[in-house]
């Protein structure tokens, strides 16, 4: 198993290469770049609405020297990879601050509600599928399938709207607020108020986060946990008179588990659980927001910082599958 893990950080050291170059050839090769971005508010500020196109060489070979563009783009990836090796990411062009800052004002929304939205489809999920797989065919396993196939089948944009004018939006019922994290009062409110305002805040986005997820694992356990319940060793546990719960908890769920154990390792994607549209309309500060913005702004230092703590976050969790994966079912030997 040592020399298997070698092997796979050996072969991560390609990959990673591959994934930082293309993205930043592609974020290179985009038209509307930070030189060009600079000159059109420069031209704004001159207060002919932009109409003037007079910016000398001396301004454009500044503003390039500036920015680190003027040498090739070959250079400038070799220069960027030198500095992450020390983690410097830079300087933001939109924030004018370092990126590692800007990254890190922005973990907490999204961390929270990756670490929570995880927890809870773990936490609901497995039991969840177990009871399905168990009452197979039964009215509760089809009930229970339609609302989850019905689930799942909804956007995440439909359903926030849905959600915030259902709920939120006073047309209906007022019961949730409408965005934010937390109220414009919270630091005046007690211990048990701050916990209830951060609760209310975090029930309609987090239902939008856990949706998709929440409908695939529980029928990921349910049709792997129907797999092993047909197994020749269950039937041999039943034969011996084992009760059905001590078959189905003890014997049985451990391995319908492995699959699900497999992608335990993606948890430490949650440190970038960001999403654009919900963080979007339910006004989150987050880390999909952020990468958004700095597309936008052709901000390419920030998104190369995204890119890089996104790849090293996949790798490494890539890896730790593997490891889970040895420790749920020891049959599995990888060489």
């Amino acid at each position: 198993m040592f020399v298997y893990i070698i092997r796979r950080i050996l072969l991560a050291i390609p990959t990673f290469l591959g994934i930082t170059l293309v993205t930043f050839l592609i974020i290179n090769a985009a038209p509307g770049g930070p030189i060009e971005q600079k000159m059109q508010k420069i031209r704004m500020g001159g207060g002919d609405g932009g109409k003037s196109t007079g910016v000398s060489q001396e301004v454009l070979d500044s503003l390039a020297k500036q920015y680190g563009f003027d040498k090739p783009v070959h250079e400038r990836y070799i220069i960027w990879l030198k500095n992450i090796s020390h983690f410097d990411f830079g300087d933001s062009f939109s924030y004018q601050e370092p990126v590692i800052d800007v990254i890190s004002s922005k973990f907490p929304v999204s961390l929270t509600f990756g670490i929570v939205s995880l927890f809870l489809t773990y936490l609901v999920c497995i039991p969840l599928g177990v009871k399905k797989a168990i009452s197979a065919g039964s009215f509760f396993d089809r009930v229970t399938g339609f609302i989850l196939n019905t689930t799942y089948s909804i956007p995440p944009l439909i359903l926030a709207i849905f959600l915030i004018v259902w709920f939120a939006g006073g047309s209906y019922f007022d019961w949730f607020p409408i965005g934010g994290i937390k109220s414009d009062n919270y630091d005046d409110l007690t211990t048990m108020g701050k916990i209830l305002d951060r609760t209310m805040h975090f029930i309609l986005p987090l239902t939008c986060y856990m949706i998709g997820n929440f409908t695939e694992l529980s029928m990921l356990v349910r049709n792997s946990m129907l797999d092993i319940i047909k197994s020749d060793y269950i039937r041999t546990a039943r034969a011996k008179g084992l009760s059905d719960k001590l078959v189905y908890y003890k014997h049985a769920l451990r391995n319908a588990l492995i699959p699900v154990a497999t992608g335990l390792g993606g948890f430490l994607r949650v440190f970038l659980a960001g999403s654009l549209i919900i963080e979007t309309i339910f006004n989150l500060d987050g880390i999909g927001l952020l990468g958004y913005s700095s597309i936008l702004a052709r901000d390419y230092n920030v998104i190369m910082g995204l890119t890089f703590i996104s790849a090293i976050l996949l790798l490494v969790g890539n890896i730790l599958s593997d490891i889970i994966y040895v420790l749920v079912d020891p049959r599995i030997d990888f060489k």
